[in-house]
Order: C-alpha cells, then sequence, then structure tokens
C-alpha cells in the first residue's frame, strides 16, 4: 500500500472515529473530507500509518494484541512527533499527554490503528 493510500485509510478511520466518540457536532475540520485536507496533514496521516504498520510488521503482528489503550496511545504518541516535526509552536491541544486528551479522541486513535491492522493485513 502507498503513503497516500496508507494517509487516506488514517484519515477515513479519523473521520469514522470522530462521528462515533464525538459528544455532539464536530467541528468542520474534524471531518474535512481528504480532497480538502491540507498538505501537512495527509504527510502526517500518511508517517502514522506507516509507523503502526511498521510496529505490527516489527513485532510479526503480536502488536494486534495491545489493549485498545496501548493502540490509542501509540497512535497519539506518532501523531505528537509529527505535530513538532510541522509546527515550530503546534498548538498546545495538538501536542498533548495522552492522559490528557478527551475520552472520545483517545477512542478514535484506538480506532485508527485498528483500521490500519485491517489494511495491513
Amino acid at each position: 500500500m502507498s503513503q497516500i493510500e496508507g494517509a487516506r485509510v488514517f484519515r477515513e478511520a479519523w473521520i469514522t472515529g470522530v462521528r462515533k466518540h464525538f459528544p455532539g457536532e464536530p467541528k468542520p475540520g474534524y471531518i474535512t473530507p481528504w480532497e480538502e485536507t491540507p498538505e501537512w496533514e495527509r504527510q502526517a496521516a500518511g508517517a502514522v500509518f506507516d509507523q503502526v504498520r511498521q510496529f505490527l510488521d516489527r513485532s510479526d503482528r503480536h502488536a494486534s494484541r495491545l489493549t485498545r489503550e496501548q493502540k490509542s496511545r501509540f497512535v497519539a504518541t506518532c501523531w505528537t512527533a509529527q505535530m513538532y516535526k510541522h509546527f515550530e509552536n503546534p498548538k498546545p491541544g495538538y501536542v498533548a499527554d495522552w492522559p490528557d486528551l478527551p475520552d472520545w479522541q483517545k477512542e478514535t486513535d484506538a480506532d485508527i490503528f485498528e483500521a490500519i491492522e485491517d489494511a495491513s493485513k
């Protein structure tokens, strides 16, 4: 799977997760379709997709046995690293530590990991 295809898997999983877990009406930017997603965000999504896929590969897919919390933490940490890559001074919400994330985002990040698992089989 190409990095662009992987980035799209990530983005679609994000949008699906936001629609499922976000309380109330999400911000428009949270559910922006791929075609309107900024280039930096596409690159970050592709990088995180690759990191999760490599994590699964390097563990001979045993990383799939992680708890949902562990999967979520991994995605969140990978995303935070991308925010530091793409922004000199990222917004605090972009780089919040996992315990400080809202529950909807934690659940969405776990869903992203699982979507990448499914796409990487």
